[in-house]
């Protein structure tokens, strides 16, 4: 046996000796240096740009003494261009690259296998940035990070603006190789991933729910996620045991969601919504799953991203539907200030198997805004509820399992946080203590609530100091702003092009600009003018749009008096045609449009505006759908804008409908779009057979306030459309001689 490890020792020494440190500055080189590497040594990127190149990496080193490819300087090796990171070696350390500038297609940008056919294991990537490497088509799906194999590790890296459709971190889990992987995520940092209008916008996902009965063995520990507001889903697990643990989730618009597979434990993770719309914490659905010690804070999610939402299941279901929830345990987590949890959440027809054997208990609630802490949607006599204790402040009687207390609150920098109160409930079995006891990483206390001590200050600390390349500074916005006087069309064109990459106000100075040409805007643009009567815009032939909105830049129209009756255009704006992966916004305030004969601003299919904002504006006695955003036709649950607001303006004399909006499908993915329509003046518009105003499948809507006069007698004014759950309040409005309102069970009148 001495002999033996003597014989180890040596072998080690041997390789140690023997090992290299190779520089390589080209793709060939490198390929090269992993063909010849071996255990302990170390291939350096030569510091540069590394453009439109694969990366391949098979080599075998050992535990002790792994093959390292490595930057010269940390976030110096840039890759850029259509390139990637193939990696189907053991025992392997990447370090310290930096993908920017560019894309890698339909294929991940860091893939733990290559072609299948070669399978990573027990490699590691670490102090790597993937920053904005989006397709540029929003709807060209890709991964950022596919993750074969077993016993690999993503560790200190930094995730920043992923744009274009598809999970930004999937575990597979396709074959033998791939399961009870054990991997582990840890101590990343997940940031600025914008509403994506669709599916696929998770930034974890593991599993996929044709292999959601199979083991992942997955951890996802001590990792900062940052306004991460893709979708409903910010983790999406579908496998089985996995563990979620000390993370920090900072104003994100989703929830940890135990969507397939069972014995799931989420534990010790902060959830700091911070009162932001949308913020949420951990869906509940399947068998066994532990939600244990995690603390929420100001999440104002309802429905599907409550806080907590415990989901009613399908009868019966295959396990890649809605399996019924049993046998878990939701235990000493704390509630400040959030929104109700759900309880029974999602119920409907299909969704009609209520939870069973679930055990809900010494959890704490405290807050002073909400009258309310649970929502209950169906019958929850198989949830056992035992010692939730609930600040005296809530008015609401509470049912058996509940009770009042007085809550003492510990201040920890900005944070307010409800004391553990340490008289808790024996439900529990020793069995199920040390399984929990395992899932905190701590002896399992019988207090209530969620136990900060030492646990807040890591998880945040951890944030702010240890999570994400340690190198990485996210460059700032050095977006020059100009501002231009123009007289003539010409002038206004060679403004755009003089001051390209720059935020353009351009001040109109004449009466009457001519335009042979479309305007595609590359620019971040403003207009307005000091000029008090109309201004003529007008065009010798037709135009397909007079302005179109190139992603990743505004338009907004300010202090302008229009006459469009010259002006021949199919559209006034569109937004960008291509589908790009980056999004725009559109803003008119204080402006007058009068006489165009066309769409005023239309959606192109597959792109997204972030907002569109009409205040304070009058639009007169136009002929065609003013607004139209209903090009999203398939079904997949996409949608134009995120948010869109008319307020505060007089639409009159119009011929045509005023708004269409769609979004598709089934899917219940999404928060948005959100439509607000409020204190406007409607007065003399036609649309005969057509609604003035079509919402079909938009998620949120509140029309308030508003004057109808003339509007589409004998017709539809508004018209309601859904085929899944939504919400819309119609209120305080004003109809006189107008058309009817069709409505759905969405659909609250106040």
């Amino acid at each position: 046996m001495k002999r033996f490890v003597l014989l180890s020792i040596s072998s080690l020494l041997f390789l140690n000796v023997f090992a290299s440190n190779t520089i390589v500055t080209t793709i060939n080189e490198l390929d090269v240096a992993n063909k010849n590497a071996k255990p302990g040594d170390t291939i350096v990127l030569k510091n540069g740009d590394w453009n439109n190149v694969t990366f391949k990496l098979d080599a075998k080193g050992l535990k002790e003494n792994p093959i390292v490819f490595k930057a010269e300087t940390k976030g110096k090796v840039m890759i850029t261009g259509n390139s990637k990171l193939l990696i189907g070696g053991e025992f392997l350390v990447i370090d310290g690259l930096y993908f920017t500038k560019g894309y890698s297609g339909v294929d991940a940008v860091i893939k733990f296998s290559i072609n299948n056919q070669k399978i990573a294991n027990n490699c590691r990537v670490t102090n790597t940035v993937i920053n904005d490497f989006n397709n540029p088509k929003r709807l060209d799906e890709n991964y950022w990070v596919a993750l074969y194999g077993k016993n690999n590790r993503i560790d200190h890296c930094s995730f920043i603006n992923k744009k274009n459709i598809g999970v930004l971190l999937a575990v597979i889990l396709e074959d033998d190789r791939s399961r009870a992987n054990f991997h582990s995520i840890d101590h990343n940092y997940f940031g600025f991933r914008i509403p994506l209008a669709s599916n696929g916008g998770e930034m974890i996902r593991v599993g996929v729910s044709e292999h959601c009965e199979f083991n992942s063995n997955t951890k996802i520990e001590d990792n900062f996620f940052e306004k991460c507001d893709g979708e409903t889903e910010i983790i999406s697990i579908k496998s089985c045991q996995n563990i979620v643990r000390n993370n920090l989730f900072k104003e994100c618009q989703g929830a940890v969601v135990l969507r397939h597979g069972n014995y799931n434990i989420i534990a010790n993770n902060v959830f700091l919504g911070n009162d932001k719309k949308g913020t949420g914490g951990v869906r509940v659905i399947n068998k066994g799953q532990m939600v244990v010690n995690n603390f929420f804070y100001k999440c104002k999610g309802v429905d599907f991203r409550s806080p907590l939402s415990i989901m009613n299941g399908v009868p019966n279901s295959p396990a890649n539907r809605y399996v019924g929830v049993s046998d878990a345990i939701i235990a000493n987590n704390s509630f400040y200030d959030c929104a109700p949890i759900s309880f029974c959440e999602g119920k409907s027809e299909e969704r009609s198997l209520q939870p069973k054997n679930v055990q809900f208990i010494n959890n704490l609630f405290y807050t002073k805004s909400d009258t309310s802490i649970y929502h209950i949607y169906d019958d929850i006599s198989g949830i056992q509820l035992a010692n939730n204790l609930i600040s005296k402040e809530v008015p609401k009687q509470l049912m058996n399992g509940f009770s009042k207390a007085n809550i003492e609150i510990e201040q920890i920098g900005t944070v307010s946080i409800p004391k553990a109160i340490s008289k808790g409930t024996h439900l529990v079995s020793d069995s199920i203590k040390n399984i929990l006891t395992t899932a905190i990483n701590k002896p399992f206390t019988l207090t209530t609530g969620y136990d900060a001590k030492g646990n807040f200050n890591q998880v945040v600390n951890n944030a702010s100091t240890n999570c994400g390349a340690s190198w990485f500074v996210n460059p700032n916005n050095n977006q020059k702003n100009v501002t231009v006087n123009c007289n003539s069309t010409e002038e206004i064109k060679n403004a755009l092009e003089k001051y390209k990459n720059s935020a353009i106000t351009i001040n109109l100075t004449n009466n009457k600009y001519s335009f042979s040409s479309s305007i595609r805007l590359n620019e971040t643009l403003a207009i307005q003018s000091n000029i008090k009567s109309p201004i003529n815009f007008e065009s010798n032939s037709e135009l397909s749009d007079l302005f179109e909105i190139k992603g990743n830049h505004n338009l907004t129209l300010s202090n302008l008096n229009l006459n469009l009756s010259a002006l021949h255009a199919k559209n006034f704006i569109s937004s960008d045609t291509s589908g790009s992966c980056n999004h725009s916004n559109f803003i008119m305030q204080q402006s007058t449009i009068s006489n165009f004969n066309g769409t005023f601003l239309k959606a192109a299919k597959s792109s997204l505006l972030d907002s569109i904002i009409i205040s304070d504006c009058s639009l007169l006695n136009g002929n065609g759908l003013l607004f139209d955003l209903y090009d999203e036709n398939d079904k997949k649950g996409y949608y134009n804008v995120e948010k869109m607001k008319i307020s505060n303006n007089i639409i009159s004399n119009h011929t045509g409908p005023i708004l269409a909006v769609l979004r598709s499908g089934k899917d219940e993915s999404t928060l948005g779009p959100l439509v607000e329509i409020m204190n406007n003046k409607f007065i003399n518009i036609k649309a005969e057979a057509k609604s003035l105003i079509l919402l079909n499948g938009v998620q949120q809507s509140f029309i308030e306030k508003n004057s109808f006069d003339n509007c589409n007698p004998s017709h539809t004014t508004i018209e309601y459309k859904d085929e899944v759950r939504a919400a819309h309040v119609f209120s305080q409005n004003k109809i006189e001689n107008s058309g009817t309102i069709s409505k759905n069970e969405y659909v609250v009148i106040k």
